[in-house]
């Protein structure tokens, strides 16, 4: 595998598992929101997803001022339980070091706030592992629009062919194919390594660690 300039990541099922957390969350707010509860499985698919187009599918509702009120009820419980319930994958912290070690440089592009971002990695005292975060209060548009991408390309000063984006899920694809930069996938989300093999990838990793393979 070719060595790049750049390495740009997803956050939620690529560098952390936040499911606990997130689902937590989302159950607790609907209580509070009297929706009805969704099965598990039914928000997690969601996880990844811009928060408003996630929270309408968990509402089952089209209706933007209700996911707006819902969203509101759910930052509170987030302050409370996102950061404590996430928790890197395994191989997170010797992947990004090493990439480090090699000279690259390393963003996250994520529908998360960058913020929140921020907290888990000055939380684990390894903030020093990211150059630059690109969360969804930083941009117009979400994945898989292009937008992130092109931004962090921006910021870093590099070409497309300089920049490998690595996510688990489709938006993450379609993002990194709008924005005519490398995708490599990591299927320890919800997207299986058939659905990704519909989109231009240049790996289809199990774990991030594959990157240094």
């Amino acid at each position: 595998m070719k060595t790049y300039r750049l390495y740009l990541f997803d956050f939620d099922y690529t560098l952390v598992n936040s499911e606990s957390a997130i689902l937590k969350c989302f159950h607790i707010t609907l209580d509070k929101t009297g929706c009805p509860q969704r099965e598990d499985d039914d928000i997690r698919r969601t996880i990844g997803l811009p928060m408003l187009d996630a929270i309408k599918c968990v509402i089952n509702s089209d209706n933007d001022n209700k996911a707006r009120e819902f969203l509101n009820v759910y930052k509170h419980e987030a302050d409370r339980y996102m950061t404590a319930g996430t928790h890197f994958f395994p191989h997170t912290i010797c992947t990004l070091q090493a990439l480090r070690d090699r000279g690259a440089r390393i963003g996250i592009i994520s529908s998360k706030t960058r913020s929140r971002i921020q907290e888990k990695f000055d939380c684990d005292k390894v903030s020093g592992l990211i150059d630059h975060i690109i969360g969804s209060d930083d941009v117009s548009a979400h994945k898989p629009d292009p937008e992130g991408i092109k931004k962090a390309m921006a910021w870093f000063a590099v070409s497309p062919d300089e920049v490998l984006y690595t996510g688990d899920s489709y938006v993450d694809a379609g993002a990194a194919q709008n924005a005519g930069v490398d995708f490599a996938a990591v299927t320890t989300g919800t997207t299986t390594s058939e659905d990704f093999a519909a989109y231009p990838h240049v790996k289809i990793m199990r774990d991030i660690a594959e990157l240094l393979t």
